[in-house]
């Protein structure tokens, strides 16, 4: 009977989902902004920081958060006084709502959820490498059209975001360095200096791609 027991236990433990595995990304944060997470852990959300699913936000009045989802591609902005917990693919609101919730074009979430690597990829000058970043790779015919895909969701996403809204530039970032085409990336980073010129991330990106750039 134990041993029935505990296989049935053990059965339904696997079908629970993985309370606390990430699920989306905060994209931009303005204002004081708290969270917790499901293991207790506090502090003050900063833009390009994975959410995890059973974080809690906090938003103080005339703050504003934006985060996206990788399931499904769900982007959510919220506005303070309000507070929200993370679900799998939507945010689960305690107090208030989101102001504005949109999907974004399909796959580009997945790459999205990738900028928070490349970001610490940064940080670190390069140190924590996957494979070979120091020869320039050819593309293909197959990886010349999967930028060509990615260009036009780039271009799709850019006619819905605000002005100052750096989201289209990551995900095409995150295409482009599939493929490690550095001077291209160069260009987007560019793009992301220009509408946001005092983020710190977003120097950090443009000081690693111009290690990699020809001169």
């Amino acid at each position: 009977m134990r041993l029935t027991f505990f296989m049935v236990l053990l059965a339904w433990s696997s079908w629970l989902p993985a309370y606390g595995s990430d699920v989306g990304l905060v994209n931009m944060v303005t204002g004081e902004v708290a969270y917790v997470s499901a293991s207790k852990a506090a502090g003050k959300a900063r833009p390009f920081m994975t959410v995890r699913e059973g974080d809690r936000f906090n938003l103080s009045s005339g703050s504003q958060l934006k985060v996206v989802f990788f399931d499904g591609g769900r982007q959510e902005i919220w506005q303070g006084p309000a507070s929200f917990r993370a679900g799998r693919s939507a945010t689960l609101p305690i107090a208030g709502k989101p102001t504005e919730a949109t999907n974004l074009p399909v796959g580009a979430a997945q790459r999205i959820a990738h900028v928070p690597d490349l970001m610490q990829h940064a940080r670190l000058g390069g140190i924590q490498v996957r494979g070979t970043l120091t020869r320039k790779q050819e593309a293909s015919l197959q990886q010349q059209e999967n930028i060509r895909e990615a260009r036009a969701t780039y271009a799709q996403m850019q006619k819905t975001a605000p002005a100052d809204d750096i989201t289209p530039e990551l995900y095409l970032y995150a295409a482009l360095y599939e493929y490690l085409m550095y001077s291209e990336m160069s260009t987007v980073v560019e793009e992301m200096q220009r509408k946001q010129p005092n983020n710190d991330d977003v120097k950090a990106l443009a000081a690693w791609v111009k290690t990699r750039t020809p001169k």
